[in-house]
């Protein structure tokens, strides 16, 4: 029976121990950004397809992701927040359809409601008449792709912490970043005094459901929003928010040309990738535009009078991550490419859709941070120098 070299199985086990994802902790966390850009390239797969095959795959990858490496802090329990708000999208969508009518025909009618008659300047729109299965299933398609679109957003905001990312920004978009970060908070933040306050409400022997409770509950969560804002507001007062260094008026224009000159580049290439006729200089200019706009937001960072303690680093695996979700939007986005009918199946005839193998496939490396990303440290708190999960 052959013998195993000496040396092979300690190269092995170090081999396994550096594909095997770490122990979260200060010195090895992912980086933020790359938490928003897998999320992105999700969205930006779910943007390009009405299968619901598909979409519903891409909502499990990311659950999957959000399940295995979130941490216990409050901005962590938004997902749920994300899935709800989701269902409710599709519902609305779908009951919009029921309602006021769908471009789409369809020859199964399902049932007829009473129409209302309209005047005429609203010709086009309809209240009532007939329901086909065609309508319903547009509509339930169409509501899930936007469904899909929050969800992904969703889980980066589960998965990121904001603060973390606030000090990743370049100095330029540092007071419009604080802004966004508070306002994304908003929703996380009363996902957490709501569990704690009905937490709260349990252990006094209170109902914790109904009309009745949810009154109580309103008080406490929203006295603590105010108190949060005034604490937050004093804080970003005694550490000089907002306070900019002198600069040559000449660096100013400068930034200011290159960032309108960029950003009008961005649109105008962006249009011209998405129409056929434009197509030759979209590119281009897309390039160019992200050049100067880059440009001009390095040199807008000079106005910024403040430095960064122990900056994130951007390492291998946050390069995983981000290719993960990369990979996920290229896939779907040459599937529809070559066969546009797999990604966006017709309404009429109502068929069962099938899932395209080759999108699928690249929505799957999504899973890729599961793996490769560092596990979320147990019994530790988030937020305070510490991951957790």
């Amino acid at each position: 029976m052959p013998t195993e070299p000496a040396g092979a199985r300690p190269a092995r086990g170090r081999l396994l121990g550096a594909l095997r994802a770490p122990v979260a902790a200060r010195g090895n966390a992912l980086h933020a950004g790359a938490w928003w850009l897998w999320a992105l390239g999700l969205a930006t797969a779910a943007s390009r397809t009405t299968n619901p095959l598909l979409l519903g795959l891409l909502v499990a990858v990311a659950g999957y992701v959000v399940a295995a490496r979130r941490t216990d802090a409050p901005w962590a329990r938004a997902f749920g927040l994300f899935l709800l708000l989701g269902a409710v999208v599709v519902a609305v969508r779908v009951l919009f359809a029921l309602l006021l009518g769908s471009p789409i025909g369809g020859a199964r009618v399902l049932f007829t409601l009473p129409e209302v008659p309209l005047p005429e300047w609203l010709a086009g729109v309809r209240l009532g008449g007939r329901v086909t299965a065609e309508a319903l299933y547009f509509a339930f398609c169409d509501g899930l792709r936007l469904a899909t679109l929050l969800i992904c957003l969703g889980a980066a905001n589960a998965l990121a912490d904001p603060a973390r990312l606030l000090k990743s920004l370049p100095g330029a978009l540092y007071e419009m970043g604080v802004a966004v970060v508070v306002a994304m908070q908003f929703a996380p933040r009363l996902v957490g005094d709501l569990v704690r306050t009905r937490r709260a409400q349990r252990l006094r022997g209170r109902a914790d459901r109904g009309a009745r409770s949810l009154v109580r509950v309103a008080r406490p969560v929203l006295e603590g929003a105010l108190e949060r804002a005034v604490a937050l507001a004093a804080a970003m007062d005694a550490r000089g928010y907002g306070r900019t260094a002198a600069v040559p008026a000449g660096v100013r224009r400068t930034t200011h040309a290159l960032l309108l000159g960029g950003l009008f580049g961005v649109c105008v290439g962006s249009y011209g990738l998405l129409a056929s006729a434009g197509a030759g200089f979209g590119l281009p200019l897309l390039l160019a535009g992200a050049l100067a706009a880059g440009g001009g937001l390095w040199l807008g960072g000079r106005r910024g009078a403040r430095t960064r303690y122990r900056p994130d680093r951007w390492g291998a695996r946050a390069w995983l991550v981000s290719a993960a979700g990369a990979a996920a939007a290229v896939g779907v986005v040459l599937t529809g490419g070559a066969d546009p009918a797999a990604l966006n199946p017709p309404a009429v005839p109502l068929t069962v859709p099938a899932l395209p193998l080759t999108a699928a496939g690249a929505v799957l490396l999504g899973l890729a941070p599961a793996l490769v990303a560092p596990v979320p440290a147990a019994g530790r708190r988030a937020g305070r120098g510490e991951v957790a999960r």
